[in-house]
């Protein structure tokens, strides 16, 4: 049948299974607005911002698994999704940015709201494409809906001129492609090598990262962690996997990792790292590895491969698959010295924070009792997202919604939404700090305006927190332009745009305000006040080792 380029559009996203698209409309999109006016089975959420609505299409993805989706018309509406674009890609979330740019026959002359944002976006997607052809339309949309799913994931980008939009030709309906991992391209000797060296080893330790949610391979990690008897540890990106619950359990390593977890590493004999990239955040030092562990890497990109750390042996492809493989070979461990080691480590180094008053892990700790550990929580980026990290005992994977790899203060919010659309049964929690707040509270106008559900938690401390943690320990004292203690009203603010706020200043009121909102099943703003020095622990100084992790006590 024959559609025009907007109808087109449509069509696709129906082929593809979208349900729900978070954009922002201008003069160029207009025809596809108009296409979508008349479309049935597509939600649209118009956000405040066009980077509240990447952000959006980002914590739908996450939350989901499918792709999310987001539109902007062409400059800078287009410019305005870079931010959450370059957030889902350093975090490899499949994403597809739709954007409109002028004309063919004006482009590149410095038209009205030009830009060209495929060329932008080149380095922060894994594909960024213009349409030019609307006989080409249809093929380069099925095609980037693929390549956000294949492989490693992450966001896609089509910029489509506006005569294209509404240029006509012949389309017919096309089944989505199969991106299902090919595990047939595990190679054999990499399994038997990699059971070689497991089977050798007394004192594995095992790490799950992103890759590993992505994958969904909870039931296998957890079979895996079982048979090999090993202790866990997680990666930001891979909470959930491994449940926070369980006794072998360790807690996150890295920069604000738990002692156990970063200790522990130079106690191991044999370190498994399922679906994660070694980033800086997790091993400031990589000259300062443990010679004395054998380094296994199981990554679906090879790219990431003795990157940042030498390994022994790596297995290139899914997590889940290769762990499918690798199961079936493994002998039933039993490693009794090994695992009395980490239970020293954990009975000598427990996180330790005040729960009794109003501070940041009290109030993770009680979201975590209040909801019966399954909200789905969503954070913003700075000290609460650290204690949401740390104190929060996940169970599933997407359970956290966060901006890890770019650490995207003002993300929180328009991911909250896009998790909510996504996963509506779930209680919904943006926990948030009062300078990211600052940046995004316009999408609590969404919040209201479209009756979402969300709770928004702002921990306010009247300060740039993390920053200020780092102006304290290393640079003086000296807090250059990080106080924030002005006449801003939150409560005011929030309930202006619609949506009902409280502050509250003790734990107890917190819990009241907290299990309130739960039961309203309403949009609802939390203010909480607590002091400006609370610190996050442990922590390591920027590139060093994570043997230099420190605390409160280290410092006394």
């Amino acid at each position: 049948m024959k559609l025009n380029g907007s109808q087109i559009v449509m069509e696709c996203l129906k082929e593809q299974g979208v349900d729900t698209v978070f954009g922002y409309p201008g003069g160029a999109i207009l025809n596809i607005y108009d296409a979508l006016y008349q479309t049935e089975n597509i939600k649209h959420i118009l956000t405040s911002h066009e980077q509240g609505a990447a952000h959006a299409a980002d914590g739908y993805a996450r939350a989901t698994g499918k792709v999310g989706v987001c539109m902007a018309t062409s400059g800078p509406g287009a410019t305005n999704l870079v931010t959450g674009i370059a957030t889902a890609y350093m975090d490899s979330i499949p994403l597809v940015a739709i954007t409109v740019n002028v004309g063919t026959s004006i482009l590149g002359k410095d038209s009205f709201q030009e830009i060209d944002i495929a060329g932008v976006c080149v380095p922060i997607t894994k594909h960024s494409m213009i349409v030019k052809d609307v006989n080409e339309l249809a093929d380069t949309l099925r095609k980037a809906f693929r390549i956000a799913m294949s492989g490693r994931r992450g966001p896609v980008l089509v910029d489509i001129t506006k005569d294209v939009t509404a240029a006509e030709c012949e389309y017919e309906y096309q089944k989505p492609a199969d991106t299902t991992p090919d595990a047939s391209k595990i190679s054999e000797e990499d399994i038997a090598r990699a059971i070689e060296m497991i089977n050798a080893s007394k004192k594995p330790y095992i790490l799950v990262g992103g890759g590993a949610a992505a994958s969904e391979a909870q039931e296998e990690v957890r079979e895996f962690a079982a048979k090999l008897d090993a202790p866990v540890c997680d990666t930001l990106m891979g909470k959930g996997v491994f449940p926070g619950t369980d006794i072998k359990y360790t807690g996150m390593i890295g920069m604000h990792g738990t002692k156990v977890s970063n200790l522990g590493l130079y106690s191991c004999d044999l370190f498994i790292a399922l679906g994660a990239r070694f980033s800086d955040r997790c091993f400031g030092s990589p000259k300062s590895f443990p010679k004395t562990a054998k380094v296994l890497h199981i990554d679906i990109d090879n790219a990431e491969i003795n990157k940042n750390v030498q390994v022994d042996h790596s297995i290139i492809g899914d997590v889940k698959e290769v762990l499918q493989k690798l199961l079936p070979h493994m002998e039933q461990h039993s490693n009794k010295e090994w695992a009395e080691k980490i239970r020293e480590l954990k009975d000598k180094f427990p996180l330790q924070y005040d729960m009794k008053s109003l501070t940041g892990p009290a109030i993770v700790n009680a979201v975590y009792e209040i909801t019966n550990g399954e909200a789905t929580v969503v954070t913003d980026v700075g000290q609460h997202q650290m204690w949401a990290a740390q104190y929060f005992k996940y169970k599933k994977p997407r359970q956290l919604v966060t901006s890890g790899g770019l650490g995207t203060m003002g993300y929180g919010l328009g991911a909250a939404i896009g998790a909510k659309i996504g996963r509506p049964e779930d209680i919904v929690v943006n926990i948030s700090g009062d300078g990211c707040f600052r940046m995004n509270l316009n999408e609590l106008a969404t919040v209201s305006r479209n009756d979402i559900p969300v709770i928004e938690i702002v921990i306010n401390n009247h300060v740039l927190g993390m920053v200020r943690q780092w102006q304290t320990l290393f640079y003086g004292g000296r807090y250059s332009n990080t106080i924030l203690d002005d006449k801003v009203d939150f409560v005011k603010v929030s309930e202006g745009l619609g949506v009902p706020a409280v502050k509250v200043t003790t734990l107890q009121e917190f819990k009241d305000a907290m299990k309130k909102a739960v039961e309203s099943n309403a949009p609802a703003v939390i203010e909480c006040v607590i002091e400006k020095d609370d610190k996050v622990f442990p922590m390591i100084p920027a590139g060093a080792a994570n043997a230099e992790v420190f605390d409160g006590s280290d410092i006394e």
